[in-house]
């Protein structure tokens, strides 16, 4: 086992020391190979270090500008600093270099959505549902975009594959209230907000959308 292996093996212990530890002894043996700077990277995004791990990523494409994993890595801390529009780059970059993973188009798909760019957000969240057919999130994120873009019967098969998968997932059941209540069919509707409120009892949008429904029956009795 090399040092890379092992360090994973850390990472995957929970031992992020030890990791950190076994690949910086990596660098400094094979300071020109952009694997073990990734893997330091990954630590460090992982205890929360993250200029620290963009300065590890750009280093491995420096070194090397194929390692399509050093973009989507970067790419998720740019994200989560809300840099929408250099995640949007990173991820494309992954994409290019031959990063054909379902996470990739995802989060490339979540960084269109940020920058209001739905319209073509959307076949990349369509190919994260397909690569990743288990994922809830990933329904859910295509769902959503395409009730922003008025495909409200389409959003509602995305939402529905959602709880499919997880039945507790109270944001898609409020999402498939909107969308009926926007369909007009507001005893679904109405439904959906229940079920949203049955899994999260504080989800505050749906008790509004609920008492809005009720309110709007009340008053056409």
């Amino acid at each position: 086992m090399n040092k890379n292996q092992l360090g994973i093996q850390y990472m995957q212990e929970g031992k992020w020391e030890e990791a950190a530890t076994t690949f910086m002894e990596a660098i400094e043996e094979n300071p020109m190979d952009a694997v073990s700077y990734i893997n330091f990277g990954n630590v460090l995004s992982a205890v929360g270090e993250v200029e620290r791990a963009l300065k590890f990523y750009q280093k491995a494409i420096e070194l090397d500008g194929e390692a399509a994993t050093a973009y989507y890595s970067a790419g998720n801390l740019y994200y989560e600093l809300e840099q929408f529009d250099a995640a949007k780059t990173m991820f494309e970059s992954a994409m290019k270099k031959g990063l054909e993973s379902g996470d990739n188009f995802f989060m490339l798909g979540l960084s269109l959505v940020a920058l209001e760019q739905g319209k073509l957000a959307l076949p990349y969240l369509q190919r994260s549902t397909e690569l990743n057919v288990d994922d809830a999130e990933g329904f859910f994120q295509y769902g959503l975009c395409l009730a922003q873009l008025n495909y409200v019967d389409e959003s509602i098969l995305q939402l529905e594959k959602c709880i499919a998968i997880d039945p507790e997932h109270a944001d898609a059941y409020y999402n498939l209230g909107v969308a009926y209540g926007f369909k007009e069919e507001e005893k679904k509707a109405l439904d959906y907000f229940n079920k949203a409120l049955d899994s999260q009892p504080d989800h505050m949008l749906a008790g509004y959308g609920k008492k809005l429904i009720e309110k709007g029956n009340t008053d056409t009795q």
